[in-house]
């Protein structure tokens, strides 16, 4: 399942963020969180999760109440199917305990194996 960045609908969502979705995009992006890259908003196959870490294949959601326990339920039984380990949060536990958040973030993602090889420095001298 591949991720891209160019879907219309994904532009739009990243435009129109939560307040929670910001703040946490505030403290995953640029490689904050144990050095991991974290992309915002980008399709997976037919979804667009908030938050994807593609080294670790980890989606973080962020719900609020416009939210659809059932459609969230199957949205993630797809994307475990597909090889991602889905993990959600209300956005009050973001906005009310971001340091707890960050945690179970990080706990989560030490427990699942990479999926690409990290980039070697260039040996070249020249």
């Amino acid at each position: 399942m591949s991720i891209g960045t160019t879907n219309p609908h994904a532009q739009r969502l990243r435009r129109n963020a939560t307040d929670a979705e910001n703040e946490l995009w505030r403290a995953l992006r640029g490689r904050q969180l144990g050095g991991l890259k974290f992309r915002r908003q980008v399709t997976v196959g037919r979804s667009i999760p908030d938050f994807v870490c593609p080294l670790k294949r980890l989606i973080v959601e962020v719900d609020g109440g416009q939210h659809s326990e059932e459609a969230d339920a199957n949205r993630t039984l797809r994307l475990e199917a597909s090889g991602y380990h889905v993990i959600r949060f209300w956005n009050h536990e973001v906005s009310e305990n971001i340091g707890g958040v960050l945690e179970r973030i990080l706990a989560v993602a030490e427990t699942l194996p990479s999926h690409f090889k990290q980039r070697q420095p260039s040996s070249n001298c020249g």
